[in-house]
């Protein structure tokens, strides 16, 4: 089973209600355990990110709480039904796996993809056109996806997604194949739609993409989750880091110096005691050591993934966007 679910209500006297409560979700396929007790909590109207690596369980589990796919044991509810095709309709879906119909106009695409979700084909034609055209591809509404880049006919196929106005909104490793630019136009209209209530669930192995958005995850490895709740719980399981530089190499004063410290170059590097630093500059000022700077550095996500999921399932993890280094 999972650690804790996350307190998203921190500082409320009522908590969130829930878009996913999700507990001991189980999936097995040949005999082979694809995810391993799965518990989530996800309150209404959050971005909540899934993080892990490829063959982790991310796909398996959202399509479980999609009711793609039915779990082996475990219960689920999904925006208060405890079958989630009772609520499909309030629902859009993003796959891993992109398809449309390439000879379908892409006006068309979108209000089809709306009319499998209930939406009348005559008022998803006429959203279909207003979402293209307020997402740049006004000139492109007529055209066939096979006439469109790789980027545009994502871009369709998420607008398709989103053009019934669903509740809930769960997207499959939706930065894969973007560019830069689609990236981050993705993270805004993912902004956009929790600002007005839509809660946003979306996985990815892109760490920066759910530090940017989320407030909160689930870390996923080998189908188990070892961590779901805030992203400041997340990182909080690293100690902040100091790092300091004085003027004066030897004294008294390094006495004051926590027994981690480590010398990096001209610098100091320790975890903040859980004193604060404010008896460490006492100390320093005191003994004269010359402080030319002092920093608290927070950890980030990829740090505290790799302490929570270790070395080996953060190996497939990328910690900034895509081509940059780990």
């Amino acid at each position: 089973m999972t650690m804790a679910t996350g307190d998203f209500s921190a500082g409320t006297d009522t908590p969130a209600p829930l878009a996913i409560d999700a507990r001991g979700l189980v999936k097995r396929f040949d005999g082979t355990t694809a995810v391993d007790g799965v518990d989530l909590a996800i309150p209404t109207g959050a971005i909540y990110g899934i993080l892990g690596p490829n063959g982790a369980g991310k796909t398996t589990t959202l399509r479980m709480l999609l009711g793609i796919i039915d779990p082996d044991e475990g219960e689920r509810m999904v925006l208060g039904a405890s079958n989630p095709q009772d609520v499909a309709r309030f629902i859009g879906y993003l796959p891993e796996e992109r398809g449309l119909y390439p000879a379908m106009k892409a006006y068309e695409a979108v209000a089809f993809m709306g009319a499998l979700r209930g939406l009348p084909l005559k008022q998803g034609r006429e959203k279909a056109r207003e979402l293209l055209e307020n997402h740049g591809l006004g000139h492109a509404v007529e055209r066939q996806i096979r006439q469109l880049s790789k980027g545009m006919a994502q871009t369709v196929q998420l607008l398709g997604t989103l053009v019934h106005e669903p509740k809930l909104v769960v997207l499959d490793e939706p930065f894969s194949g973007l560019d830069a630019i689609n990236q981050g136009k993705l993270e805004v209209l993912i902004r956009g739609l929790a600002d007005k209530g839509t809660t946003v669930i979306f996985s990815t192995h892109v760490i920066a993409h759910a530090e940017r958005l989320c407030e909160g995850i689930a870390i996923i490895a080998g189908g188990k989750v070892p961590f779901a709740g805030r992203v400041d719980e997340a990182r909080d399981r690293i100690p902040a880091q100091v790092r300091l530089e004085t003027r004066r190499r030897e004294g008294g004063w390094r006495a004051a110096l926590p027994n981690d410290t480590r010398q990096v170059g001209n610098f100091w590097t320790f975890a903040l005691p859980e004193s604060g630093v404010e008896p460490l500059l006492k100390a320093l000022i005191e003994g004269e050591a010359g402080i030319l700077s002092l920093s608290i550095e927070r950890a980030g996500l990829h740090d505290a993934f790799v302490a929570i999921a270790g070395e080996a399932a953060a190996k497939d993890m990328v910690a900034g966007e895509p081509g940059e280094p780990a």
